[in-house]
């Protein structure tokens, strides 16, 4: 399986559970090997060029999808050269910053960012992630100016918040969990409600409504006509 984003994040995480399942329940070895680079085009484009027949997938996050619309040089169509071979899951993004942001809040968050313009960077797992796309439209929809570091992968991107080379980061619910336990500050969910997981935290919608977002992801396979059985399946 392969993945196209760094080692430590969501997508590693989720893609070796699947992994260590599929081992399991189709009686053969399976491994993920991340190449990462390009918004996961690198990988994407790997599990294209790989022979048809099943045992080469790729884990697709938002931005495998997202990628058509903001790269116009891409070798190959995503939606045509692959095809869907199951949904894994969705998650909301925390809003993440450092502590040594004097805030404490999402109010107290963007009255500082107005009265500092293009002085707050912020982290993604790189550009035309669901993180990135998170954080712009945030951008958009409070009026303030920030500038965007792209980093590949989840876990580099929360080592550089740790690093203060950053200080926002828009993080999957699962990679935002570890970042928090070990000193990184929430202020919002982007949710509509708060989450059991993190009752603290109040949902992005409380103090900008309507701001949601969502990560989303999947396994795909190179499309082809003819696809040969994996072992216990049944297509």
């Amino acid at each position: 399986m392969l993945v196209g984003l760094a080692a430590g994040g969501a997508a590693d995480v989720t893609s070796r559970l699947i992994g260590k399942w599929m081992s399991e329940h189709l009686g053969q070895s399976s491994f993920v090997e991340n190449r990462t680079g390009a918004g996961g085009n690198i990988a994407a484009e790997e599990a294209i060029r790989a022979t048809p027949d099943g045992y080469t997938l790729l884990y697709c996050a938002s931005g495998s999808a997202i990628n058509a619309s903001i790269y116009h040089d891409l070798t190959f169509n995503f939606i045509r050269d692959t095809a869907p071979v199951a949904g894994m899951l969705r998650l909301p993004d925390v809003m993440l910053v450092t502590p040594s942001l004097p805030v404490r809040s999402v109010r107290e968050f963007i009255d500082y960012a107005r009265a500092n313009p293009g002085k707050i960077n912020f982290a993604s797992p790189g550009i035309g992630s669901s993180q990135h796309l998170a954080a712009e439209l945030f951008k958009i929809m409070t009026g303030v100016d920030m500038v965007h570091v792209p980093y590949r992968g989840g876990a580099p991107a929360v080592a550089a918040v740790f690093g203060d080379e950053v200080q926002l980061y828009f993080a999957t619910l699962t990679t935002a969990l570890t970042a928090i336990s070990t000193g990184l500050r929430p202020l919002a969910l982007t949710t509509k409600r708060r989450a059991a997981v993190l009752p603290d935290v109040p949902a992005l919608d409380e103090t900008v409504p309507a701001m949601t977002s969502a990560a989303g992801s999947g396994c795909r396979r190179r499309k082809a006509r003819r696809c040969r059985s994996l072992p216990g399946s049944t297509k």
